[in-house]
């Protein structure tokens, strides 16, 4: 017999969950995870008494009430309400796109007037079969809104130009024809008191974890502790590369003090032109109404995933998924392994359905 009936590669939160979950149905676990700290890209860390989302802002939404209803077992949520502003050359915008959004754009009070600016708009593209994203949306919402508030973001968060992108990237834009400007529509939505770090450590609360471990490099000593491994790390790594390179965009983040109570007013600032060369502005106190005389800022900065780099979004175009599919197809080979998370399964997931795949899985 083995020490451990559970290696779970990865101490975010697919793997927390996993592994709580299969700690209460009895079995021994082993978390091990590659970084210095437990979250993955969740984790918060204090400064200046405001809790720093140190990989990018995360709000947990859900319409899953047993999802919900499981994280606040954990931890013990806020009201936070997600509406972040878009900033386009010192003018701002309301996001989502709704009735607040098209009187700054137009001046327009009614939703029939901004339907009809709207279609006016999409009417004079005259584009009836998309090729890229570009004429996806201008089909979509026209070309102001394109212009200024799609465009120069996508372009900076893909590294390329709106008609190089494929049009199913945005098969839909959401427009509300009411003033709201609640960006998720989920009936459950807030952020943890304290920070993720007090939800993970729930999580794994009496549960052996190793950090600063490195499984491919020691993958037969691991291999050897445990009678199945739940692998939440890249897959195309796991198998060396053996088939080529999987594509993921990845982030900067540069992070800031300042010697001031309220920078932006706002969690959350989308910066959408081109020439801006960060995405937006991050404000973390704004997420917990932290107190403190000064203010934590990150500009992210999205950039080409190269070796080495942390990868946060899989780039899932024919190629990338058809490479995907055969690395699977070589994990579903070996006996004792199991494949789980957003870099294991190469599709960006939210949290809410990240929680419910490892509930899912745990029961199977």
């Amino acid at each position: 017999m083995k020490q451990y009936d559970f290696l779970i590669v990865g101490a975010g939160l697919f793997g927390s969950v996993f592994a709580r979950e299969m700690t209460d149905k009895g079995k021994k676990c082993l978390v091990i995870d590659k970084r210095s700290t437990t979250g993955g890209n969740l984790r918060c860390e204090n400064t200046e008494n405001i809790n720093v989302h140190k990989y990018g802002a995360h709000i947990f939404h859900t319409d899953d009430a047993e999802v919900w209803n499981y994280v606040n077992r954990f931890a013990e949520f806020n009201r936070y309400t997600n509406s972040p502003i878009a900033c386009y050359k010192g003018k701002i915008y309301n996001l989502p796109f709704n009735m607040n959004t098209f009187y700054q754009m137009w001046g327009v009070i009614t939703p029939e007037d901004a339907k009809n600016r709207i279609a006016e708009q999409v009417a004079k593209e005259n584009i009836v079969n998309p090729k890229n994203l570009e004429e996806k949306a201008l089909s979509l919402v026209g070309r102001d809104i394109y212009e200024k508030l799609i465009k120069g973001y996508t372009e900076k968060q893909w590294g390329c130009s709106a008609k190089e992108l494929p049009e199913f990237i945005i098969n839909r834009l959401p427009l509300r024809f009411t003033y709201d400007n609640n960006y998720f529509n989920s009936r459950f939505q807030g952020i943890p008191i304290g920070g993720y770090n007090v939800l993970i450590d729930e999580l794994l609360d009496g549960i052996e974890v190793w950090l600063n471990e490195d499984y491919i490099a020691k993958r037969d000593f691991y291999n050897s502790l445990a009678d199945k491994v739940l692998y939440t790390g890249e897959l195309d790594r796991y198998f060396g590369y053996s088939l080529g390179n999987l594509e993921y965009r990845s982030l900067r983040f540069e992070e800031e003090i300042l010697d001031t109570e309220n920078f932006q007013g706002n969690a959350v600032v989308n910066y959408t032109e081109r020439e801006v060369p960060f995405t937006r502005i991050i404000e973390h106190k704004h997420f917990e109404n932290a107190v403190s005389p000064k203010t934590v800022i990150t500009r992210e900065y999205p950039k080409t995933w190269e070796k080495g780099d942390e990868p946060y979004y899989p780039v899932n175009n024919k190629e990338n998924d058809e490479l995907y599919a055969k690395y699977r197809a070589l994990a579903e080979k070996e006996e004792n392994l199991i494949i789980g998370g957003r870099l294991g399964l190469y599709k960006y997931y939210d949290m809410d359905k990240i929680v419910r795949l490892a509930l899912d899985l745990s029961r199977s």
